[in-house]
């Protein structure tokens, strides 16, 4: 967590309020929370001061303010991670990492991070996507998705079709939730090399990835605990609707078989065995899919 509805929910969020204000003060209370910056938390602090924010924008899982005369401020969403909208009179929170105010006196842009998983950091290259995150592929409700160019990369990585669709290089915003998700609504094995599937059933999957986070969206994200929420603190519901994730043991909604839980890298793969049944051996062992 999160991937991308839960990214999106939150830049959503931030539509509400943040847009034609102007930065007043920044804090950065904790450095981890600015580690990919290379100058001191200072500089970044003191570089926010003075811009108006002119919108949002994110990829995959990663989120940025629009500013209308500095570069773009970037903040990878990861894990625990939060961006909060609260009263200038608010205690500052225990996990809370960064502080933005504003001049015209309303509600701050707080950055909470528990396990300083996340971090911020500012792109100089003034680009519309931020030079870090360029080799980050486009995720599927974005308009400039190839679907059809996605579905050929995918196929010429002879690697397990989960691992492919975790890889933010080919295509941005699925993780282990919605990979898990995607794979049982397309009934394919995650371990079934995507090399051995056809291009229209990688396309299959895709397309269930997009409805399933379509359907998360619609219902604010998925949390799981008080950690996954959105920018009023508030939790999605999609958690109720999960067909496999997180639901080991439980029947299958098609079939009737009980789910199984499989350890996969660091994380777990949930699926149905009968639904999903691996046509082929996994492919060679990979490192870490790219973020």
């Amino acid at each position: 967590m999160p991937e991308l509805p839960e990214v999106e929910v939150v830049r959503r969020g931030l539509v509400d309020h943040v847009p034609g204000r102007t930065v007043a003060s920044a804090v950065i209370r904790h450095p981890r929370a600015v580690r990919r910056h290379v100058a001191a938390p200072d500089d970044l602090a003191a570089w926010m001061i003075g811009p108006t924010i002119t919108g949002t924008a994110c990829r995959g899982k990663y989120l940025w303010l629009i500013l209308d005369d500095r570069d773009a401020p970037l903040a990878h969403l990861r894990m625990s991670r939060q961006m909060l909208i609260t009263s200038p009179d608010a205690a500052v929170a225990v996990h809370e990492r960064a502080r933005f105010t504003f001049t015209d006196g309303g509600s701050d842009l707080c950055f909470d991070d528990q396990r300083t998983f996340g971090h911020l950091m500012y792109d100089e290259g003034g680009a519309v996507l931020p030079s870090p995150i360029t080799h980050i592929a486009p995720d599927p409700f974005d308009p400039q998705f190839d679907q059809a160019g996605a579905v050929a990369r995918i196929k010429s990585r002879h690697t397990g079709i989960k691992r492919a669709l975790l890889d933010q290089t080919l295509v941005s915003g699925i993780g282990n939730i919605y990979a898990d998700e995607a794979l049982w609504a397309a009934k394919v094995h995650g371990e079934t090399a995507a090399s051995s599937l056809s291009k229209p059933r990688i396309s299959a999957v895709i397309d269930a990835a997009r409805d399933v986070m379509a359907a998360v969206l619609a219902q604010g994200g998925t949390s799981f605990d008080s950690l996954s929420v959105d920018v009023a603190g508030s939790s999605g519901y999609f958690s109720r609707s999960l067909s496999v994730y997180r639901r080991a043991g439980h029947p299958c909604m098609r079939c009737g078989i009980p789910i199984v839980r499989r350890q996969f890298m660091n994380r777990s793969s949930h699926f149905c065995p009968v639904c999903q049944r691996k046509t082929l051996a996994q492919g060679p062992r990979e490192t870490e899919p790219r973020a």
